[in-house]
């Protein structure tokens, strides 16, 4: 069997917590369009005859109709290939959604809040679908494979062994647990980068394309071949799964470090960020680090900057402190600089801690 696995698409997010460039937005999801084409030209050229969709293929709260016009155009013209989408926290099955209101093409399948069996001669596919922006308990742990003779296939958006609190929200799913249901193949999203635990076949494939410089490196889809073999003796089912990753997104995002320890002027250090040669396809972040000599004013420089790939500054340097000077002024700073300077007297105080300390407290002064 070979399908498509994708997730994460999201159609028309606004893009704006990356970079106050202004039509970035627009130009992002120009190339956001062009990507899932790639996509469907890709299944139509190899005839593929399956696409999993785990999850949040549009934001709800900025989705316009034109846009799934476009996306259902697109799956027209692949109609032997039997579409399956699970929706999820970005794009629930509510009752105004387009999955509810729209009328897609024939060939296009949505799992609703009801886990769902489809039987196919070569396959069984199970689905589930978020009804609302939050899920806690997709009861998809408590499936009971009906035919394990065939290939087994769950398609889920949800958070695998979250650990963190807000993942709880989104449909926390266990390893343990799954592994005892023994599907063949786990088709997941929400996770936007690519995790292939291969051992158990639970595979995030990642965002369709990259939203953010959390989400460095390549990104796209997967294209997988899986293959059941059942051992006639033994109670033990073998997979063969080939899984390949398909390129979608032109862009890359990266970030740069800049020591700025030797430099003294606001120009200098544009001359230097404008200097960096940068790749038409990456999109970077610069790092200050080291010791800061100057005011660092993000906004101004950032106006200043040549380079358009270059979407955000951030500041991790530190400013360079004379604390005995510091300590002679007259004034709240002084002071305080002076009472924790009078406290490595004290033996027991670790004299690098005293002047951490003394720093983090300088910062909340400027």
């Amino acid at each position: 069997m070979r399908f498509i696995h994708m997730a994460d698409v999201h159609f028309d997010s606004p893009f704006t917590v990356l970079t106050d460039k202004r039509d970035f937005g627009t130009k992002r999801r120009l190339e956001q369009r062009e990507a899932f084409r790639k996509a469907i030209e890709y299944i139509a050229k190899e005839e593929i005859p399956y696409l999993f969709i785990a999850g949040d293929l549009y934001d709800q709260n900025y989705i316009r109709e034109s846009t799934i016009e476009f996306i259902n155009n697109l799956f027209k013209t692949i109609p032997n290939t039997k579409i399956f989408i699970s929706p999820g926290n970005h794009d629930p099955f509510l009752k105004n959604s387009f999955y509810n209101t729209f009328k897609w093409n024939n060939n296009v399948t949505i799992f609703n809040d009801e886990i769902k069996r489809v039987e196919l001669e070569d396959v069984d596919i199970y689905g589930y679908g978020f009804s609302d922006f939050y899920c806690s308990n997709s009861k998809v742990e408590d499936i009971e494979i009906k035919n394990k003779e065939k290939l087994n296939i769950l398609l889920v958006h949800g958070a695998l062994d979250s650990s963190k609190n807000i993942d709880i929200k989104y449909n926390p799913i266990s390893t343990n647990k799954l592994k005892k249901i023994g599907f063949d193949y786990i088709a997941l999203g929400h996770v936007h980068k690519k995790i292939d635990e291969n051992k158990y076949n639970f595979i995030y494939p990642g965002s369709m394309i990259s939203f953010g410089f959390d989400e460095l490196g390549e990104h796209g889809m997967l294209d997988i071949i899986i293959e059941k073999e059942t051992k006639e003796n033994q109670k033990i089912n073998k997979n063969k799964i080939k899984i390949n990753f398909i390129k979608l997104d032109n862009r890359i995002f990266e970030e740069k470090n800049i020591n700025i320890s030797s430099i003294n002027s606001q120009e200098e250090l544009i001359e230097k960020i404008n200097s960096i040669k940068i790749n038409e396809n990456i999109f970077l972040k610069i790092i200050l680090i080291g010791n800061k000599n100057i005011e660092i004013n993000k906004n101004e420089i950032f106006k200043l900057i040549e380079n358009k790939n270059i979407l955000k500054i951030e500041d991790k340097s530190e400013m360079k402190y004379d604390f005995n000077k510091l300590a002679t002024q007259n004034n709240l700073k002084g002071i305080f600089v002076k009472k924790m300077l009078e406290e490595l007297n004290n033996k027991e105080i670790d004299e690098n801690e005293v002047r951490k300390a003394i720093e983090i407290g300088l910062k909340s002064f400027e």
